[in-house]
Formats: C-alpha cells, sequence, structure tokens
C-alpha cells in the first residue's frame, strides 16, 4: 500500500489557488497569483525538493497536469532536481475532457471512476503518490476519504479571496499534527494526517 499525500502552498486564510505566477488561474476575478514566490528560501525549498524527489509518482487534476505540462519539460537547468522526477515518474490525471495519449512523458489518465481508480494506485507497492495543487481534484479525494496525509505550506499572508484547500461542506474532519517546522521567511510547514488513521 502506498500513501496519497497531498501537498499545497496555503495562504492564513487556506488560499490555494495561484501561487506561481499572476496569470496562473485568474478564474473568479482573482487578482493575487503569484503570492507564494517571495516566501521561498533554503528550508521550504528544500522540503519542496524533498517531497517530490520521496514520491513514487504524481496524482494530477486537469489544470495543474496542463500547466505542470507546459512548463516542466522546458524548465531551466536551475530547476533540474524538481524538474527530473516530474518529468520522469509517472503522473496520473483525473479529466473528464483529455484523450489519450498524453503529450508528457509517462502520464496517464485514470480510467473510470476516479475514486477506484485513485484506490487501485493506493493498493499498489511503492513509496507515497503526491498531488500538488489540483484543487477540484482534491476537493474529490477529501470527500472519499482518499488523503492519507496533507503537507502544507502556510504562508503568512491573507489574500481574502480565491479557491480555499477545505470548503464548506459541513462535514468534520479532524487531524493530527505529525511535524512542522517554520522556514526563515514564516512559512509553516506542517504534516498532518487524518486523526482517525
Amino acid at each position: 500500500m502506498r500513501k496519497l499525500i497531498v501537498s499545497e502552498f496555503l495562504t492564513l486564510d487556506g488560499v490555494m489557488q495561484a501561487p506561481g505566477g499572476a496569470d496562473e488561474d485568474r478564474r473568479g476575478g482573482f487578482e493575487h497569483g503569484g503570492w507564494q514566490t517571495s516566501y521561498i528560501d533554503d528550508t521550504f525549498g528544500n522540503a519542496i525538493v524533498e517531497g517530490i524527489a520521496g514520491a513514487s509518482g504524481f496524482v494530477l487534476g486537469r489544470k495543474t497536469y496542463e500547466i505542470f505540462a507546459g512548463y516542466w519539460p522546458t524548465a531551466p537547468a536551475e530547476e533540474k532536481v524538481i524538474a527530473d522526477p516530474l518529468n520522469n515518474l509517472p503522473k496520473f490525471v483525473a479529466s473528464r475532457t483529455l484523450s489519450e495519449p498524453l503529450a508528457w512523458n509517462n502520464s496517464t489518465l485514470i480510467a473510470g471512476d476516479l475514486a477506484e481508480g485513485v484506490k487501485k494506485l493506493q493498493r499498489e507497492s511503492g513509496s507515497h503518490l503526491l498531488v500538488i495543487g489540483s484543487g477540484d481534484l482534491v476537493q474529490t479525494l477529501i470527500r472519499e476519504d482518499l488523503v492519507d496525509e496533507y503537507r502544507l505550506m502556510i504562508h503568512p499572508i491573507v489574500l481574502g479571496s480565491g479557491a480555499r484547500l477545505f470548503r464548506d461542506d459541513n462535514v468534520k474532519r479532524p487531524l493530527a499534527l505529525v511535524d512542522s517546522m517554520t522556514s526563515g521567511t514564516g512559512v509553516v510547514l506542517a504534516t498532518y494526517r487524518p486523526a482517525e488513521k
């Protein structure tokens, strides 16, 4: 069995939308794209690299897949430590609109029912599967109780708008903190697991 780990950049008010660039995701009139970039330091960067390097594959939603597929295959040499695993490891994509073959190396669609497809991936051997971004997909994974761990990088900024990781659904989900540290820029790197698992 391998864990499914959701890894997200978050603001203090839980926003996960468009952390990397101004034009990354303007849905809903979002004007704060790129809010995460000024907080990167060695501690934060090392945590990102270790999380990606330790994965045996990635589970991505369509929008994140398209953003990544448009960037990582031609990423600059100084980003090789992140680009190599993203480009070479298996990527499992949740989409109702894409069709195979997918253009990005080692990418396949999750066929059939999404929850059943993810459960099948979890039953395979290997190290963890990492979900990055993929807000809509993550909502399904949370609802289906498929997330084994959350690695949250909580930034000391409040945006007041944007898509959030935990959305209103009137369901209580107790979590247990299993690890935490703080970067020099004030980003809290916190790992949580569902309390009942």
